[in-house]
């Protein structure tokens, strides 16, 4: 604990003397998520001072940690205790990020917001953060939230911080809720085209199944045979229940069971962007989009191949810079928004259209909240938004 506090204040030194010089700052825990973002601007944090388990009750389902600490390292200790983090944050190890790259830390994994297969099931990042602890622009240590649920009086501030790209302050300590691992899980797959699998989908998604996570995929992973597409739907919770949807479900469809040790690598892979979807070679100015949408809505009027989670409600897709217009139309359709995720030539600075800001009053209200947590805009300066100065 003296290490943090020793951490703690020489960052706060560095932004006190940032504020009198006007020098921006880039807050960096491993760097996993360059990638993401508008632009990297700034002398860099190092966040990974601040690490190690501050405080662990696994019969009350909290943990407090530094929000340096590897992501990996928090959920071997709760793996430990039959526990883990139910919505899945990945563990990016892009290639062509540069030199220094780390594991994914736990602040990295609040101020990015990102949630994996299970995410449409059990819920986002948002949903488990119970408190942090910051330093905003100003070198102030701040409280917000607690380590119970009941805890919000007013405006919760600790899930204001999940997707604000460090923009609002640097996290210093995290409090998450965390949940016991299902009593059993299964993995069925089914040779279903795009239109069938989102329909058939939305009927299971009615009925009082264990539905956990799902991914549809044209698989060409056999150089030999022709592509084909599947839908792999994970079931977690009690024995009798998914026992009970897989009958129900064979039945209803035909397809076939996987070998769980098998099925489990290959989600890990898909909560990491690791499967060949995401790995196989694109034209250089292809980037990859990310549409968040309903999950009941249709397959979409678009020439690319597509990669679908969420029980429909996510769809990635690698289309040309330029196609930006029509995936916003298709998107608007939805009543979403296309975003892209990884920018061609990604690791240089900024993607222009990388976040949508068509909203004007949600972009109205980001700015106020950076003028009120960060009035010198020195925190990652243009990563979330362009900046107008």
């Amino acid at each position: 604990m003296h290490t943090m506090e020793h951490a703690i204040d020489q960052i706060t030194d560095r932004i006190h003397a940032a504020r009198t010089d006007r020098t921006p700052l880039r807050i960096r825990g491993g760097g996993s998520k360059d990638f993401f973002g508008l632009s990297l601007q700034g002398e860099v944090v190092d966040t990974t001072t601040l690490n190690g388990v501050i405080s662990y009750e696994p019969s009350e389902l909290v943990v407090t940690v530094g929000a340096g600490t590897p992501l990996a390292e928090l959920e071997a200790l709760l793996a430990e205790q039959g526990q883990c983090l139910p919505f899945e944050p990945p563990h990016f190890s892009w290639s062509g990020t540069g030199a220094g790259q780390g594991p994914a830390t736990v602040g990295g994994m609040v101020a990015c917001g990102l949630a994996g297969p299970a995410r449409a099931s059990v819920g986002g990042v948002r949903d488990y953060v119970l408190g942090v602890k910051m330093l905003n622009g100003r070198g102030e240590h701040l409280t917000f939230g607690g380590q119970v649920m009941k805890n919000v009086a007013g405006y919760d501030v600790s899930r204001l911080m999940v997707g604000a790209m460090g923009t609002l302050g640097l996290l210093t300590e995290v409090s998450l809720k965390v949940l016991p691992v299902a009593p059993a899980e299964a993995t069925l797959v089914f040779a279903l085209g795009q239109a069938d699998a989102l329909e058939q989908l939305h009927r299971w998604g009615a009925q009082p199944l264990p539905l956990n996570a799902s991914c549809w995929v044209h698989d060409n992973s056999e150089a030999s045979a022709p592509g084909r597409d599947l839908l792999f739907v994970r079931l977690r919770g009690a024995v009798a229940a998914v026992e009970a949807a897989c009958r129900s479900m064979l039945a209803d469809v035909p397809g076939s069971r996987m070998d769980n040790t098998q099925a489990q690598a290959d989600w890990t892979l898909c909560r990491n962007q690791q499967l060949p979807f995401f790995s196989a070679p694109q034209p250089e100015d292809y980037g990859l989009w990310r549409l968040s949408v309903a999950q009941t809505t249709p397959v979409l009027d678009l020439p690319w191949q597509q990669f679908i989670e969420w029980h429909g409600g996510l769809r990635w897709l690698w289309a040309p810079m330029r196609a930006e217009p029509q995936l916003q139309a298709q998107a608007q359709k939805a009543n979403s928004t296309a975003t892209l995720f990884i920018a061609a030539c990604a690791y240089s600075a900024g993607a222009a259209g990388r976040f949508d800001a068509k909203n004007e009053a949600a972009q109205a209200i980001t700015r106020r909240l950076k003028t009120s947590f960060d009035p010198d805009g020195i925190f990652n300066p243009g990563r979330l938004f362009a900046q107008t100065n």
